[in-house]
């Protein structure tokens, strides 16, 4: 009986692995091989290509013929790094954004009773019913001159407002379509922590503000730091929001792999932008992992 607990525990603790290396590292690694490529007018329209019947003299030629003239033509050009930059900048600034909302809203929602906790979290987590681009195309119809918000803005005597194909119609789709990122890790964060912390504060003189950032934010930077990457890697990648709401003016790297890849047919050099995408959003990630391993180590 012990063998097969011990079997099931093996086979339970390979499964992660054994998904990541499937869904993530041999994509990955395909990746990875293209950003190796040249450009060919061929189809695939790239070069070399490994022919499995010449055996190992095949795979040789193969891996001699990859090299790393793509990343060296991707640092040559000021429009990659350009993307990069304004990537990082939106990315970064949405992510501010998100803090500064979703924080009030998760310190309100663990501050109600439990049914209307329960009530708070599904309006949180309804959006997610709905298709991600018929939401974005919705901003569309809000933002647009002639929108929802003008219209709005005009039955009160404001002057227009013209968002749609700005950065700042991108903030405002990358804010609404992160925000459960956001909310949802600071709430499981703050809705653990004991009220007791808080009557002691109180007891030795602290006011609730004060009480407020020196118990309760403290203790809540886990769940910053976890909406913080959940909002922000994926908001680097982002094309939807940019594409339909920033037009052609916003320079992002999701905008500039999908023009390699569908319009001047470059895997090579899109492959290249996204390994460089990746390799970069390793270094949060792995400082998130040391953070929480410490906070670990410390606890016990």
């Amino acid at each position: 009986m012990s063998a097969q607990h011990g079997d099931r525990s093996r086979a339970a603790a390979i499964a992660p692995f054994l998904w990541l290396g499937l869904f993530f590292l041999f994509p990955f690694l395909l990746v990875l091989r293209l950003s190796l490529s040249d450009l060919a007018l061929a189809v695939p329209p790239y070069a070399p290509q490994l022919d499995l019947s010449a055996g190992v003299d095949g795979a040789r030629e193969f891996l001699a013929a990859l090299d790393f003239e793509t990343y060296g033509r991707l640092g040559g050009d000021r429009l990659y790094l350009a993307a990069y930059l304004s990537s990082m900048r939106i990315a970064a600034i949405s992510t501010g954004i998100l803090l500064l909302t979703g924080y009030p809203i998760a310190y309100a929602m663990v501050r109600c009773p439990p049914a209307a906790r329960r009530a708070l979290v599904l309006a949180v987590i309804l959006p997610f019913w709905t298709s991600f681009l018929i939401r974005i195309y919705a901003w569309i119809a809000i933002l647009k001159p002639a929108g929802l918000l003008n219209a709005a803005l005009g039955a009160v005597g404001l002057p227009p407002l013209n968002l749609l194909n700005t950065e700042a119609a991108v903030h405002i789709g990358l804010v609404y379509a992160y925000l459960p990122f956001m909310v949802l890790p600071l709430y499981a964060v703050l809705e653990r922590q004991p009220a007791e912390l808080l009557e002691a504060a109180a007891d030795l003189g602290c006011t609730p503000v004060q009480a407020f950032w020196r118990v309760t934010f403290p203790m809540s930077l886990p769940g910053v730091a976890a909406g913080a990457l959940l909002c922000f890697i994926p908001m680097v990648g982002e094309f939807v929001v940019p594409d339909l709401l920033g037009g052609s003016q916003t320079l992002m790297l999701g905008k500039v792999i999908w023009t390699e890849f569908f319009a001047n047919r470059d895997w090579p050099t899109a492959s290249a932008v996204a390994v460089a995408l990746i390799v970069t959003l390793i270094v949060p990630i792995t400082l998130f992992q040391r953070q929480q391993q410490r906070l670990l180590e410390g606890g016990r």
